[in-house]
């Protein structure tokens, strides 16, 4: 038989099946060959499995996959980022919206806690969240339910960001009966406690919802970061004098007088040099 993993816990994978609209699971072991094989079965896999001995056999063609979180097959990326506890960090939103990209997952900004913001940071946040809107990017607020299915209808989304973002409080919302638990944010730390223990992905509509651990790093593998360029729909390279501008040292470079005039977002630009430069003196939660 065929399924998707739908969770892992410690070497037990979950295996469900949908024959005509009938789903069954299965729990079931790997075969020792993908460990000599150097694989490891992912949430997210499709499998060939035997249901009478629950042991798969196969893992087949990966569409995709992410090493943090670790899962496959994925459609879009619910990139959940909080507004305030912990501070917006553009830096950390920009690698992640680079790392699924290169993977050929679609980005989806979430942003959460608005409602703490003061009235004074309210306009400057706008600002950022529209231009990421007028870029190419579908946005939105962890209130605005009804636009947020409507993007992932149809689709395998993993939700990932920083730990305390709000990602299983949004689970929650779309999956009220799993009750995920969720914790207060660390006064001392200013981010919250890991909540999820594993990645798990949950039937939601006509669409699969993954929740993971939440992190407080992402590195951008390094031979990738000559096209890191390719990912900031912002940056057209035929605006450029040079057909190769890598728009960072480059005289008379469209993008950077773009970045002086205001019309590219400087902290994007910022990041973008920061991911290419590689600055190992750069916080990623600064």
């Amino acid at each position: 038989m065929v399924g998707r993993i739908t969770r892992i816990i410690s070497n037990l994978y979950t295996v469900e099946v949908n024959n005509k609209g009938k789903i069954s699971s299965h729990n079931c072991r790997a075969r020792g060959k993908f460990r000599n094989e150097k694989l490891i079965p992912l949430v997210g896999d499709m499998v060939r499995f035997n249901p009478d001995e629950n042991y798969i056999l196969e893992i087949l063609e990966r569409k995709n996959e992410l090493s943090r979180p670790m899962i496959a097959n994925v459609d879009s990326a619910l990139i959940v980022t909080s507004l305030k506890r912990p501070d917006l960090s553009t830096l950390l939103l920009d690698k992640m919206i680079v790392n699924v990209s290169i993977n050929n997952i679609e980005p989806i900004i979430v942003f959460t806690k608005y409602d703490l913001l003061t009235e004074d940071e309210i306009e400057n946040i706008n600002s950022i969240i529209n231009y990421y809107k007028q870029v190419g990017y579908k946005v939105v607020l962890n209130t605005e339910i009804d636009l947020l299915d409507k993007y992932i209808d149809g689709k395998v989304v993993v939700l990932t960001g920083q730990t305390g973002v709000g990602k299983s409080t949004l689970v929650n919302k779309l999956l009220p009966d799993l009750n995920l638990e969720t914790n207060d944010i660390s006064d001392a730390l200013g981010r919250g406690k890991h909540t999820t223990r594993h990645v798990e992905l949950y039937s939601y509509k006509n669409s699969f919802i993954v929740d993971t651990p939440g992190f407080s790093s992402l590195d951008i593998v390094e031979e990738e970061k000559g096209n890191i360029r390719f990912y900031f729909p912002e940056f057209d390279n035929d605006g450029c004098k040079f057909r190769d501008c890598k728009h960072i040292n480059e005289i008379g470079c469209k993008i950077k007088e773009d970045v002086d005039n205001n019309i590219i977002l400087k902290s994007r630009y910022d990041n973008y040099k920061k991911m290419v430069m590689g600055d190992e003196n750069f916080n990623i939660n600064n």
